[in-house]
């Protein structure tokens, strides 16, 4: 027992330093400030997709996109960048014009400054898969680690957004624009 007690307190004293060395190696300040707002632009958080030709009527509906929720989690310390990852939710639609079981939905992830200007703009694709007869289809993308490089330590990450919003024609704009709106589940 008298041997065995010092190479056990020799292995818990090795491993309590090298404990010491991984926390002293992770940065576990604080953020500087508070995490970029994220969010859907209004106008662009939803769509709707009409046979061609369509007069805009319930009947001509191929196929809805909404987008539900957006939420990020960053970090930042020092004069390091803002380090943010990002989770988009969808809901999607398949109506009486649709073609498929399936639909691919273009969409775009843009990191702006404050003030509205574009830093970065990048375009992605969500698939909605309606299973069987299925009417209602949802899906989640995930981001890791969108950079938003700062001049210094006093810019805070509230300085940027981040903002998501589908990749819409004119038209499609202007539907939304005018308040329009068309869900496959209302009523259910």
């Amino acid at each position: 027992m008298r041997i065995i007690l010092p190479i056990l307190a020799l292995a818990l004293v090795a491993g309590c330093s090298s404990t010491k060395d991984l926390a002293e190696s992770l940065d576990t300040r604080q953020n500087a400030g508070a995490c970029p707002p994220v969010g859907s632009v209004y106008d662009a958080s939803r769509i709707v997709d009409f046979r061609d030709g369509s007069d805009e009527l319930y009947t001509d509906i191929r196929y809805t996109g909404e987008i539900t929720d957006v939420r990020s989690f960053c970090r930042y310390t020092g004069d390091n960048p803002v380090e943010a990852d990002l989770e988009v939710d969808f809901a999607f639609g398949k109506g009486a014009a649709a073609d498929s079981n399936t639909h691919d939905f273009t969409y775009w992830v843009a990191v702006t400054r404050r003030n509205g200007k574009v830093l970065a703009k990048e375009y992605y694709t969500v698939r909605a898969e309606f299973a069987g007869n299925a009417r209602l289809d949802g899906a989640t993308t995930k981001f890791d680690r969108i950079t938003i490089p700062r001049a210094d330590e006093t810019i805070a990450a509230s300085n940027f957004e981040i903002l998501v919003g589908f990749d819409l024609s004119e038209e499609e704009l202007e539907f939304n624009r005018a308040g329009k709106r068309f869900r496959m589940d209302a009523g259910s």
